[in-house]
C-alpha cells in the first residue's frame, strides 16, 4: 500500500514585493523624477538632491536606510519648517479673526 499524500504539503508560491521607487518630484520645483538620493554608508551619510532646482538634503544612514526614507525625512523637515515659519506671525490666530475677515 502507498503512503497518502497529505493536502499541507502545498504551499502557494510567494508574490515577489514590489520594488520602491529611487527617483522622486522635488518639494521645491515640483519637477517629476528629478530628485535622486545617494546613500553612503562608508561615512554614514545620506543625501537627496534635485538635478532641476540644485537643492539638496542630507542626512545620516544606517545599514537600513533606503532612498525613500531619505526622501521622505527631507519631506517631513520641509513640512517641519514650512510650519515652524507660519507659526511666527506678528500675533496669535484665534478663531474669531475668520469670521472678521
Amino acid at each position: 500500500m502507498g503512503k497518502r499524500k497529505s493536502t499541507s504539503a502545498k504551499t502557494a508560491p510567494r508574490k515577489k514585493a514590489e520594488k520602491l521607487d529611487t527617483t522622486f518630484c522635488c518639494p521645491f520645483c515640483n519637477h517629476p523624477g528629478s530628485i535622486d538620493c545617494k546613500i553612503d554608508l562608508k561615512h554614514m551619510v545620506a543625501e537627496a538632491s534635485c538635478s532641476a532646482c540644485l537643492e539638496s538634503y542630507s542626512t545620516t544612514a544606517h545599514a537600513l536606510t533606503e532612498p525613500v526614507d531619505v526622501y521622505a525625512e527631507w519631506i517631513d523637515e520641509c513640512e517641519k519648517a514650512n510650519a515652524d515659519r507660519d507659526g511666527d506671525d506678528d500675533h496669535p490666530r484665534n478663531d474669531d479673526d475668520e469670521h472678521y475677515a
